[in-house]
């Protein structure tokens, strides 16, 4: 069958089995997203011990590579920038939940 209608295509993108989501308590829920503000908040921590580790370096005259220091240093910048963000995205959210009328 050429340039016609086909249902046996159709029928192929479909999945053959509806898959529901899968339920999750809310204590599950909870210990899901405590690991990872947990994990997001060790990030930060590691991005800005290096820079400091680095400019630490730099500064001793162990290294000399001040572009690496830099860069070093601007990536743990933006990683605070952006926890502090999400924090405040955060908060925003629980302020919004917290006035939902239940």
């Amino acid at each position: 069958m050429t340039g016609g209608y086909n249902p046996n295509s159709i029928n192929a993108l479909q999945p053959s089995a509806v898959t529901q989501p899968k339920k999750i308590t809310p204590k599950e829920a909870h210990s899901v997203f405590a690991e990872s503000l947990k994990n997001a908040i060790n990030n930060v921590n590691e991005a800005q011990v290096e820079s400091n580790k680095k400019t630490e370096q730099l500064a001793k005259g162990e290294i000399d590579n001040l572009h690496d220091v830099m860069i070093t240093a601007k990536k743990a910048s933006i990683t605070l920038q952006t926890a502090v963000q999400v924090q405040g995205k955060v908060v925003d959210a629980y302020k919004e939940v917290m006035r939902m009328q239940v």
